[in-house]
């Protein structure tokens, strides 16, 4: 199991073989060169967690024994930053904490997943200097849902509860744009698009993370089983979805996101490809700036489950 101080050596690479890149290895250091072959990123495997590939490349035998050697992870991406194959060659054989994790079938956890999510929704509503009315009464009604959590009685009740709260949450926290809700993968304005591309980046970060220590990524505690869908991950991202909420709103209002940048097909909007990896950039900073949190609050989650202590200790992250 990787240690806190190693882990936070760590880093990430993002390679656009699009843009001419091109990814080398020379005495365990990977390297990246543009198309004039000059070197752009340099860093050695011992240090790397995980390499973000954007758009068609061939992945070869060098490079997969060196993320088993190295043990890092390979994610790759299309061309508008969806993960479609994510390989972390990790501690797949922890087969007690799988049985840990096949053995739990409460809701305590769940309820205290969606209290911390809600929260931290509220604490960031709450960093507004000029709040208006509708945040200050959005603001009520979150708490007001928080408070309804322990009364739930079943997954459907807390879900129906969490979506009470979000719906008020979004609406406030981007009174920057013309906010028309929140409709995950639809893409139907560059808004939802971009809060599914920052989603996206933070899903493979903490899959990344979950996979050093053994989870069966597949089984979750709020979010149901599904074929091929990595319920864990869903719901150990759900706190630290305000950092992506954040950065968008940043991002829009410091220009760094535009709307010009997308594009519209078939209704919906997504960026051009030439502002991926810029764009992916932004995301994967702000990201690994909370990298100790999350690998924290992964490590708690992991002893809990271990211990069978997550209905009463479930592990909560505090938006800073």
């Amino acid at each position: 199991m990787l240690s806190r101080p190693d882990f936070m050596e760590k880093q990430i690479i993002i390679y656009s073989p699009m843009k001419g890149d091109k990814l080398s290895f020379r005495n365990d250091n990977a390297i990246i060169s543009d198309k004039e072959g000059k070197t752009v990123f340099q860093c050695t495997c011992y240090r790397l967690f995980a390499i973000m590939i954007i758009g068609h490349v061939s992945i070869t035998s060098g490079l997969m024994q060196r993320a088993r050697k190295f043990e890092f992870s390979i994610v790759l991406m299309t061309t508008t930053l969806r993960p479609y194959c994510v390989i972390n060659p990790f501690a797949e054989s922890n087969y007690l904490l799988r049985e840990k994790q096949y053995e739990y079938a409460d809701i305590g956890a769940a309820k205290t997943l969606i209290k911390n999510k809600m929260e931290n929704q509220s604490s960031l509503i709450k960093t507004k200097r000029d709040k208006t009315e509708y945040d200050k009464g959005a603001i009520n009604i979150i708490n007001d849902c928080i408070s309804l959590i322990p009364s739930a009685s079943n997954i459907a009740e807390i879900m129906s509860i969490e979506g009470r709260a979000s719906k008020v949450y979004f609406k406030s926290w981007f009174d920057n744009v013309a906010w028309k809700g929140r409709k995950p993968r639809i893409k139907y304005d560059y808004v939802n698009s971009l809060l599914d591309i920052g989603y996206t980046m933070l899903f493979s970060y903490i899959d990344g993370v979950a996979a050093l220590f053994g989870f069966d990524r597949y089984k979750g505690i709020l979010h149901t089983q599904f074929y091929m869908r990595k319920s864990l991950i869903c719901d150990l991202i759900e706190p630290f979805r305000v950092i992506i909420d954040n950065q968008v709103k940043k991002g829009i209002n410091l220009g760094q996101f535009k709307e010009c940048d997308f594009y519209k097909w078939s209704g919906q909007y997504f960026l051009e490809k030439k502002k991926n990896a810029a764009y992916s950039e932004i995301f994967v900073k702000v990201i690994t700036e909370y990298r100790e949190d999350i690998y924290l609050y992964v490590r708690d989650y992991y002893r809990k489950t271990m211990k069978g202590e997550l209905d009463e200790k479930m592990p909560e992250w505090k938006y800073k």
